[in-house]
């Protein structure tokens, strides 16, 4: 329960939106030791438009299934070498979109690499988070969980 002044609080894991990219949810991993959110892709391809460098790019919004598939584009706002879990570092594209979570919305820069290998599909970082919740490291899914759907979208 929130006291009156406090931020809402957020467990390790949650479902957050991004409607911007067409995805109706995906499991989020809260990390406040990453400093950066990033959002699982693959095929990422460049392109320019208007004179701008974009990307498109697919990704698979549900864990351990590839099979549903959702695309999209979005405009870079710069390129960032960003250290792994691993100690690797890789130059990865970065994107603004929006995320919504427990009714909250506000743009979050978002890093572009396949995570594959990883737990989640989108890792949600501190600067995501700083000033607008709490995380309960103990707990998960303090927003609601989505309902299941018939059809094939992600």
């Amino acid at each position: 329960m929130n006291l009156p002044n406090q931020l809402p609080t957020i467990g390790w894991r949650e479902w957050v939106r991004l409607p911007d990219l067409g995805l109706r949810f995906v499991k989020v991993k809260v990390d406040t030791g990453a400093a950066s959110s990033s959002l699982h892709a693959v095929d990422i391809e460049e392109f320019e438009r208007d004179g701008q460098c974009w990307v498109r790019f697919a990704t698979h919004p549900v864990q351990r299934n590839r099979t549903k598939v959702a695309h999209a584009e979005a405009p870079v706002i710069e390129f960032r070498s960003v250290r792994s879990s691993s100690g690797e570092s890789s130059l990865r594209p970065v994107i603004m979109t929006e995320v919504v979570l427990l009714e909250q919305r506000w743009p979050i820069e978002l890093t572009l690499a396949n995570r594959d290998e990883m737990g989640f599909r989108m890792l949600l970082g501190r600067q995501a988070i700083r000033g607008r919740f709490l995380v309960d490291a103990g707990g998960s899914y303090h927003s609601a969980r989505p309902k299941r759907r018939r059809s094939n979208q992600p």
